[in-house]
């Protein structure tokens, strides 16, 4: 461009990944993947509440040494009211966080011959009744205040059948219901980001691909194999490597960003 062009390109104030001062909820923060993101946030700069059931959390934040960067709290986050309750609290004492990420999930693991309508409603009401309380909840503070970030997680399954060949007997399929609700998390991700976009709130969807736990891992060494062998990168997924993908989702790296449905499944989906 010449010298006399009005555009001028200007630094950024700060390095693009730099969560410094930031302060995101993450809820179902004590999981597998959940630790590996609170992990990732903290390093990253940011203050995090992590919520998860029970114990959990302040389990978590004890053994990771991670006092005074982490703060642990318990929460049910398919109990409406609890949610009501754990936002108004942490909102008031916190203030208006930054960004959410939620990571919970519930599943019967049952055969589709097997699955009851109660198990389906139930793996549900968690799944997507009580992901959008939640999300309307934080949400709608962010919108009022003009900014935020939030996260939801799907799943490879939100887009793609399982596909029954890698699950050998007395294994089953990965559940239907699973599946759905996370096709229904995608939507909602989608819709959110349309209905608060002008309002400065960002929505977007992470769909993880094979990501067992460390259990599932050494207990299950002939299906991490078919699962590897299912990925065109030929290989399970690691934690960390869910945790970038939220960092830079909730950071203003992705600042332009909303209404995405990230794949990070090793390619999974890509055949």
């Amino acid at each position: 461009m010449g010298a006399g062009s009005a555009f001028h390109l200007m630094p950024p104030a700060t390095h693009p990944f730099d969560l410094t001062g930031r302060d995101f909820w993450i809820v179902g923060g004590a999981g597998y993947l959940g630790q590996a993101t609170v992990a990732a946030l903290v390093q990253l700069g940011a203050k995090v509440l992590c919520a998860d059931l029970g114990m959990r959390a302040e389990e978590f934040v004890r053994a990771q040494n991670l006092a005074g960067k982490v703060t642990p709290a318990t929460l049910d986050a398919g109990d409406c009211a609890a949610v009501t309750t754990f936002v108004a609290e942490h909102a008031k004492q916190r203030g208006v966080p930054d960004g959410l990420a939620v990571m919970t999930f519930a599943a019967s693991g049952k055969a589709l011959e097997d699955l009851t309508v109660p198990d389906f409603d139930s793996a549900n009401q968690l799944n997507l009744t009580a992901m959008f309380h939640l999300i309307r909840e934080t949400g709608a503070l962010m919108a009022g205040r003009g900014s935020g970030s939030i996260v939801l997680f799907s799943s490879m399954y939100g887009t793609v059948s399982p596909d029954p060949r890698i699950y050998e007997l007395p294994m089953n399929p990965n559940p239907i219901e699973y599946g759905i609700a996370k096709a229904g998390i995608q939507q909602m991700a989608r819709y959110l980001a349309v209905h608060w976009g002008p309002r400065g709130v960002r929505v977007n969807s992470i769909s993880p691909g094979p990501f067992p736990n460390p259990p599932q891992q050494s207990g299950m060494p002939e299906f991490m194999v078919r699962l590897a062998q299912r990925t065109p990168l030929g290989r399970i997924g690691q934690a960390p490597e869910i945790a970038g993908s939220v960092a830079f989702l909730l950071g203003k790296a992705a600042s332009f960003v909303t209404g995405h449905n990230l794949a990070v499944d090793g390619g999974w989906t890509a055949w």
